[in-house]
């Protein structure tokens, strides 16, 4: 996908989902926000699982992003949404890139545990630290926009207005980043990271490059989680929540952007059903949930539109085989 069509393809999803939310109730305005603002986590996630990786611990990031976007207007005095999302985005995907290199030299369960290990030692500091609420965490100020205070009857719409920009446009980057050299390259990682060694390409600099973009998007998603509901707290950082990041990223695959947050509103819609109707076992209808779509379509939700299916081999004329794939042709 060209940049230029990634772009009108957010445009467009923009102007459609704004219009959508003038209609929309108050309370599933707030459920896409919701949906959007972790969908952005999640999408990290994807990008991490595509070129191999495995993590645990992208909470770890959420609870930065919203901490970070928290701490600027807290210390800082910074009131504007936009400004303290951007700071957020900047804080996580900063960690990320320092202690992308150490992770990088790690693969598969070790490398869940090892992002697991840091997302519960930032839950334990976040929760001894009596200066940022402790396990309660604390209130935030409502944000301006661009300026101008929020009215409280177009706050949430704003807000989720806001949220929706930022997925779009953060969605066609990394489609973008899925047809560049580097996404391609990992998704060859994915398959066998030797042989893309033997290519001259580093699987461990694409593993590290995927944990910083996958922190980004985290720490992106929790400022504006954190902005949505005018709260952060520890649990940001807990392993129930990377749970659910992984969860929604099994659930979408990783062939699709728009099935990440596909997936997104899906869990938001089915979680706050299942606690309303069965508020003792709805992790049980989201368990139940998940089991058919794995049981009956194992490659994601996103499988549905983008599953092509590979074409026979073609004789080569110099003798070679060239074989056809989902996402190219390799000889």
């Amino acid at each position: 996908m060209t940049p230029t069509k990634a772009l009108q393809l957010a445009l467009a999803a923009i102007v459609i989902l704004l219009l959508a939310g003038l209609a929309a109730p108050k309370w599933l305005l707030f459920l896409a926000t919701m949906a959007a603002s972790h969908g952005l986590a999640i999408l990290g996630v994807v990008v991490l699982t595509r070129g191999g990786g495995a993590t645990f611990g992208q909470g770890l990031f959420f609870a930065i992003g919203a901490y970070g976007a928290a701490m600027a207007s807290v210390q800082l005095g910074i009131t504007d949404a936009v400004l303290r999302a951007l700071l957020g985005t900047l804080s996580a995907g900063l960690i990320a890139g320092l202690v992308a290199p150490l992770l990088a030299r790690y693969r598969g369960i070790f490398f869940a545990m090892l992002t697991l290990a840091l997302s519960m030692v930032a839950y334990g500091i976040l929760s001894k630290w009596s200066a940022l609420g402790g396990t309660d965490g604390f209130n935030l100020p409502r944000p301006t926009v661009l300026g101008m205070q929020l009215e409280t009857v177009w706050a949430d719409y704003i807000l989720y207005g806001l949220t929706v920009m930022f997925s779009a446009l953060a969605g066609a980057a990394v489609a973008v980043y899925f047809r560049s050299s580097s996404g391609l390259a990992s998704l060859a990682v994915r398959g066998n990271d030797l042989r893309v060694e033997y290519l001259g390409a580093s699987p461990r600099a694409l593993l590290a490059l995927n944990f910083t973009i996958a922190g980004a998007l985290g720490g992106l998603g929790g400022a504006l989680t954190g902005l949505a509901l005018g709260h952060v707290d520890p649990q940001f950082a807990y392993w129930t929540t990377s749970g659910e990041f992984v969860f929604a990223a099994i659930l979408a695959g990783y062939q699709s952007v728009a099935a990440v947050f596909v997936a997104s509103l899906l869990l938001e819609v089915v979680r706050s059903f299942s606690n309303l109707y069965f508020p003792n076992t709805w992790q049980l209808a989201l368990g139940v949930f998940l089991l058919l779509v794995v049981l009956f379509r194992p490659g994601g939700i996103g499988s549905l539109w983008s599953g092509r299916k590979a074409k026979p081999p073609l004789p080569d004329p110099d003798g070679e085989r060239t074989v056809s794939c989902k996402e190219g042709t390799a000889t």
